[in-house]
């Protein structure tokens, strides 16, 4: 039996609407990462090489990831409220009960880290929390914009509190 020295395929494309520019992935089982706005192949190559330590290839495929930048344009255009794209996200179990916890946060609605970390039954963990929501790899499909400090003040956010802020207005229109 022979070992396959084939490393994973994982496609992108560019995404532009208005003045948005995002870089969006996936791999054949469903969406892997979107970038910041502005963000340049780099953003997804440097957490690519943190993902696929043993490699990857990176393929430029318009067309397998239209499903994808269609339906976030549709978001970005005030059209669109939720997503139906199959994912592919990698993280710890701790990551993915955190991303699952913050995608049940409604459009237009905020919920604040203690929050998350009590609907992960971890009320102690809100640091580690924060640091798994930080860790999100596909920005506005899981929507870390909506995570808020206690307070109601907007914090951290890989995509810079610029893009978090107009994703919170675009929903509260």
């Amino acid at each position: 039996m022979s070992v396959s020295n084939r490393k994973p395929e994982l496609y992108w494309t560019e995404l532009r609407e208005g003045e948005w520019r995002l870089v969006v992935a996936a791999t054949e089982e469903g969406l892997s990462f979107i970038g910041s706005q502005g963000g340049l192949i780099d953003e997804l190559t440097k957490w690519a090489s943190t993902q696929y330590k043993n490699g990857y290839e990176l393929i430029r495929d318009d067309n397998k990831l239209a499903p994808y930048a269609e339906q976030l344009s549709e978001y970005l255009q005030g059209k669109r409220q939720a997503f139906n794209l199959p994912t592919a996200l990698r993280g710890t179990a701790f990551q993915q009960a955190v991303w699952s916890a913050m995608s049940e946060i409604g459009y237009g609605d905020t919920a604040t880290y203690s929050q998350i970390a009590e609907r992960v039954g971890k009320p102690e963990a809100v640091r580690a929390v924060g640091t798994a929501i930080g860790r999100n790899p596909a920005l506005i499909v899981l929507p870390c914009h909506r995570v808020v400090g206690k307070n109601g003040a907007l914090t951290g956010y890989r995509g810079g509190l610029e893009m978090k802020d107009w994703l919170l207005r675009l929903e509260r229109e």
